[in-house]
């Protein structure tokens, strides 16, 4: 088994190597990341067409929205892939070993009260990346991060169990699942209105907004989906990862 995965790695390395001789010398003023026409066109015209003063945010929900809705699906996948790989047999001495191991650690108190306190402020301000992500650095995936950090701190400063009291796995898995469809249910929406998947300027024929502003909304919207994906995912992985699959004990 080994032997054809590092076969697989070798040669997917290899075709990874070859596929880079079509890149762009680097640097090179007429690539198309650096295509003046394209680069101006969204310094010039994104605030002018999509109401969103940050200009990655436009790009990456808007002009590239295909791109970041395969992304989160990356992600969603990922957790599925993490989570029915160490869902594998495990020995049962070693099993019940870690199990009563991990059974007789207390969590430390000044940690214990020190997490109470940070958590709701790290989750406040994570729901603040999230919503202004149109104005500043911010957006779904990194609000994501941000709230999933806050549980993961949780199950570092109790226990796993606690953690997983306030989401389960199921849960995580279900919250993970309704950020993709919330995300490609809005391309679906825009599709039933008669326009394009994701060109959130038709949904103006439902909401009360100009064209201008219904696109803005909209990538309110695909982020609020992203952010349910990774923060479900990030917290899923991370008590898979922890608990060799089991869900019980963790670090």
């Amino acid at each position: 088994m080994r032997a054809l995965g590092t076969i697989a790695v070798i040669l997917t390395g290899a075709l990874l190597l070859y596929a880079s001789g079509d890149f762009p010398a680097w640097g090179e003023p007429y690539s198309p990341a650096n295509d003046s026409r394209v680069s101006r066109h969204y310094i010039l015209k994104s605030f002018e067409e999509t109401s969103v003063p940050n200009m990655v945010t436009a790009v990456l929900a808007d002009y590239r929205s295909y791109d970041t809705l395969f992304e989160t699906v990356v992600i969603f996948t990922a957790g599925i892939a993490i989570i029915s790989i160490l869902r594998g047999p495990v020995d049962k001495r070693v099993r019940l070993r870690r199990a009563s191991e991990k059974s007789l650690r207390q969590s430390n108190l000044i940690l214990a009260q020190t997490c109470r306190l940070l958590v709701p402020v790290i989750q406040m301000f994570a729901l603040y990346v999230i919503a202004h992500g149109h104005h500043s650095p911010g957006g779904g995936f990194q609000g994501g991060v941000i709230f999933g950090a806050s549980l993961i701190l949780v199950a570092l400063s109790f226990q796993l169990q606690t953690a997983l009291d306030r989401i389960s796995e199921k849960r995580a898995m279900i919250l993970a699942g309704i950020g993709v469809l919330i995300y490609s249910g809005i391309g679906l929406t825009c599709v039933l209105l008669g326009s394009n998947f994701l060109d959130y300027s038709v949904l103006s024929k439902v909401l009360p907004l100009s064209a201008i502003e219904a696109r803005s909304y909209g990538i309110l919207g695909v982020e609020t989906g992203v952010a349910f994906t990774v923060t479900a995912i990030m917290f899923a992985i991370y008590a898979n990862l922890s608990s060799h699959g089991r869900m019980k004990g963790g670090l």
